[in-house]
């Protein structure tokens, strides 16, 4: 099996030699004639140059097949044989990539899990984060949710600001808001999904990830980039980690941003995100807050569903663009909102039963 890798190079870049030193560079490399008896073993480590084309624009396109005997089954090697080096060697940009089906990890919840464990199968999904995202202490959450989880609340969510902080820390936090999920569940049958944000350094991370599964926490949230897609799988491939994992994007823009170097958003946020492990993933809606691609925001959504991950388009999401992101997600979307909800003139519950509203009218 093999991996095919589209890379973008600006007006003026030589595609087919940046192609050639990308598919020798970044993978078996160069060898003389003290290894002749290695060549065949060292040609099937090499990558193949597939295509160069040039774009009316001037841009080129070379995409590249690289052997999967290459890389680990995981996204760390994978990053590093695709981009790893030459992604200091020059403009270029990573703008698809194509994996084998069994590549990676597929989410142990995604669409059809997240929904089940709701009990909800015929509707959006409806978010909201804490807010404000710094200040709060555990008792102000628990105090938010209740009114929220009252109002008819799927899932709510830490802020990705929100660590361990004295303020109200982790453990805190889960033990007021999960008395109040216990109570919605005992009055109303209903269960509310918590994300809350499992922070640390590497060596300490994932036990308190399983410290807070045991502690009844019933999903997690993970700043992906920041901490790492080795993390994610992790916490994925953990049997004892049996709760949704929600991926956040921080940092996404610093490695998708550049026109001319990085990566895509469809192949930070969407191709790695949905092999990672990742049950349901935020990135930016084009009719948000954030400047972003509605074709981009497509290559995510379809990404994601492709492997049952959960498509949870964010910033700036209110009441009022419900019917555009239902005419062009349907039902099966997330729908996560911070200050749409949490702003309301009424309050926040009136904030969750204006999105239940916008739903009912999307459908009329």
């Amino acid at each position: 099996m093999s991996i095919e890798v589209d890379y973008r190079f600006p007006r003026g870049v030589d595609v087919e030699k940046q192609a050639k030193v990308i598919a020798v560079g970044q993978t078996a490399g160069t060898w003389n004639a003290r290894f002749a008896h290695l060549e065949n073993v060292f040609r099937s480590h090499l990558g193949t140059v597939v295509q160069g084309v040039i774009n009316p624009d001037g841009s080129g396109l070379a995409t590249i097949r690289f052997p999967e005997a290459n890389v680990e089954n995981d996204i760390p090697t994978l990053l590093t044989m695709i981009f790893g080096k030459y992604s200091m060697a020059g403009p270029a940009k990573v703008m698809a990539v194509r994996l084998p089906e069994h590549y990676g990890r597929h989410p142990k919840f995604g669409i059809t899990g997240i929904r089940e464990r709701l009990g909800v199968v015929d509707r959006p999904l409806i978010m909201a984060i804490f807010k404000p995202a710094l200040g709060l202490s555990a008792e102000d959450h628990g105090k938010i949710l209740q009114e929220v989880a009252g109002a008819g609340l799927d899932i709510i969510k830490d802020d990705e600001i929100l660590g361990d902080l004295e303020i109200a820390p982790t453990l805190k936090r889960l033990e007021v808001c999960r008395k109040v999920l216990d109570e919605i569940k005992q009055q109303t049958g209903r269960t509310v999904l918590y994300a809350i944000n499992v922070t640390g350094s590497a060596d300490k991370l994932l036990d308190k990830a399983h410290t807070l599964v045991k502690e009844g926490a019933n999903a997690l949230l993970l700043n992906v980039l920041t901490y790492g897609f080795s993390v994610l799988e992790a916490l994925a491939a953990d049997p004892e980690i049996n709760v949704p994992i929600f991926a956040h994007p921080a940092l996404a823009g610093a490695l998708c941003g550049a026109p001319n170097h990085g990566m895509a958003y469809s192949v930070v946020l969407g191709t790695l995100m949905a092999h990672g492990g990742a049950d349901a993933v935020l990135y930016p809606a084009h009719y948000g807050s954030l400047p972003f691609d509605p074709e981009e925001e497509k290559r995510i959504r379809d990404s994601l569903r492709s492997r049952n991950v959960f498509p949870v388009p964010s910033a700036g999401i209110h009441a009022g663009i419900v019917p555009k992101v239902v005419a062009d997600y349907g039902q099966q979307v997330i729908l996560n909102a911070g200050t749409g909800i949490m702003d309301h003139p009424d309050g926040p519950a009136a904030g969750v039963k204006a999105f239940f509203e916008a739903i009912h009218s999307s459908r009329r």
